[in-house]
Formats: C-alpha cells, structure tokens, sequence
C-alpha cells in the first residue's frame, strides 16, 4: 500500500510514488493531457491507483508566496474533489510553494541539460511534494 504524489500543471501532471513503508518517494512518470482537460487524467489515474495499491493521494496545493490561494490553488482544489469522488481515496493537499525552482535547481546542480529537465520536471516536483509529506507525517520536519 503505497502514496502517489502529484503535481499538477496546466497540460502536465507530474507522478511520484512512494515505497510500501511511505518512508521514500520516487518520480514515477508525467502525464501530458490538453490544457485544461483535468477530467482526461481520472481513467489514467485509476489504473495506477489500482495497479500500485494507492492509499492516498497528496497533491500540490500551489500557493502564493503570501500565504493566499490564488487560481491555479483553485483549480488544484476542484481536483482534489473530482479524485474524491472518482477514486474513492483520501486526496490530502501538500503546499508546494517553490517545489519546482526546488527540482529545478536540483537538476541545474547536477548538470542536467535542458532538453532533460523539461522532461522530469513535472516527476521530480511531484517526488518533492510527496518526500515532504511523507518527511512530515514520519516526524522528520
């Protein structure tokens, strides 16, 4: 029984998953959909929820940086709800403020090109939402 992290952009959803003792969280895939076309991904997410034995779903929740819930927050939100409802399981909500310049740079620092970290952005951010929910239900931060 594992986690999925996800982190979801306009036409991208990053992927991570964790191990079965939801201690470690890894990138797992990006799903790339039409803009704005969220319900697209439910099928999709169904079938890794069922395949990995998913018991809760952590997704970025982007906030601004002063604590507000802008219109990206928003539509993250009416995400969670739609999860909810299709996949029956618990749908948590991590703040992901500056998960992305996190793996960005993270992916600078390690000397990725460029065509490479468009590729695992979207994966590594989710890993950094999942890794920083699961470091803070284990007491680690």
């Amino acid at each position: 029984m594992r986690y999925l992290g996800l982190d979801l952009g306009s036409r991208t959803l990053g992927i991570s998953i964790s191990d079965s003792t939801h201690m470690i969280a890894s990138t797992f895939k990006t799903i790339k959909f039409m803009e704005n076309d969220y319900d697209s991904l439910l099928a999709d997410l169904k079938k890794i929820v069922d395949e990995y034995q998913i018991v809760k779903i952590v997704l970025g929740l982007p906030k601004n940086m002063n604590n507000t819930i802008g219109e990206r927050g928003l539509i993250c939100l009416d995400f969670q709800k739609k999860l909810k409802e299709f996949l029956n399981i618990e749908v948590v909500m991590q703040d992901e403020r500056l998960s992305t310049v996190e793996a960005t740079n993270y992916m600078i620092s390690a000397d990725m090109s460029r065509k490479k970290r468009k590729k695992k952005i979207d994966s590594l951010a989710a890993n950094i939402i999942l890794q920083t929910y699961l470091d803070k239900e284990k007491g680690r931060i």
